[in-house]
């Protein structure tokens, strides 16, 4: 069978690219590359210097009348540390005493990296003003820097009501409400039952534990509210992805409100300080101002 050169295939010459194509290409790549400098510059140097106020309003059903309006100043991952400095943490201090909460609570991790920052972090969190008193647990990284007696005698010499499994009683009238602290998850300390031994069956109980979803087992104990941190909210969080790591014990709950189970609420901050490599995007470090309600 011969061939018609008629039906011979042409090569085909690349497309040509013109002037004003090029410089359009090598402009929008400029744009791309601005745009991530100006975004890695914001997420290690603004945002995570820039805290934010998150106002929530939670209704507790078993509530007491007389806690009604209730205010608490919900604080957590302060982190102090290389890279969170003492500044961030009073200007920290500086906020939320001006919001004038009833409560404050800290939810641990106050400090990071080295025991040398228990002290200073003990001197800045002392400034913290709540008439119905501060209350706090520790977080892994309190735990991991060593030192434990130091760490806990410096955070009880402020004032502040450390809790390590245990229950502390507000009262106003005839009415009570219960803080019960939690001990770690992730240390393998965390003991509800004991944290429950002095709490009357059927009492308003406001639990703070370092990682959020213990909130599980919160649930299955009757705990009316569960306060946490330790996820920082994943610290970089794409629109359309969520966050990019989050950690363990930190993956099911790690930022904001939550139903748990028919009875139990949570809610997740995003943390006052970071951890390497101290960036934050899309994600601010924040102060949780909440007001508990009955309906």
């Amino acid at each position: 069978m011969g061939y018609n050169r008629d039906c011979m295939i042409e090569p085909i010459s690349p497309p040509r690219v013109t002037r004003r194509a090029f410089f359009k290409s090598l402009g929008a790549l400029g744009v791309a590359t601005g745009a991530l400098a100006l975004g890695t510059a914001y997420g290690f140097n603004v945002e995570p210097h820039t805290l934010v106020v998150e106002r929530i309003e939670m209704r507790l059903p078993r509530l007491p009348g007389a806690f009604d309006g209730m205010t608490i100043a919900h604080l957590s991952d302060l982190h102090l540390g290389p890279y969170v400095s003492e500044e961030h943490l009073l200007e920290a201090v500086r906020i939320t005493n001006a919001l004038k909460p009833e409560v404050i609570v800290l939810t641990g991790d106050l400090v990071n990296s080295s025991w040398h920052y228990i002290q200073p972090c003990a001197e800045i969190i002392e400034r913290f003003e709540a008439p119905l008193g501060v209350y706090a647990v520790l977080g892994n990284h309190d735990y991991w820097v060593g030192f434990l007696n130091h760490m806990v005698q410096s955070v009880r010499e402020t004032g502040i009501v450390l809790l390590r499994n245990e229950a502390v009683p507000i009262t106003r009238g005839r009415e009570t409400i219960y803080i019960v602290g939690i001990d770690d998850l992730w240390l393998r300390l965390a003991d509800v039952k004991r944290a429950l031994e002095t709490v009357p069956r059927g009492a308003c109980k406001i639990a703070l534990m370092h990682e959020p979803d213990f909130a599980d087992i919160s649930a299955q104990a009757e705990i009316d509210l569960q306060l946490s941190g330790h996820s920082h909210g994943g610290q970089v969080r794409l629109p359309g992805i969520g966050p990019l790591i989050l950690p363990k014990y930190g993956e099911k709950y790690p930022m904001g409100a939550y139903r748990v189970g028919t009875f139990t609420r949570l809610y997740t901050t995003r943390g006052v300080g970071v951890l390497p490599p101290g960036v934050r995007f899309n994600c601010p470090p924040e102060i949780t101002f909440l007001t508990l309600t009955t309906t």
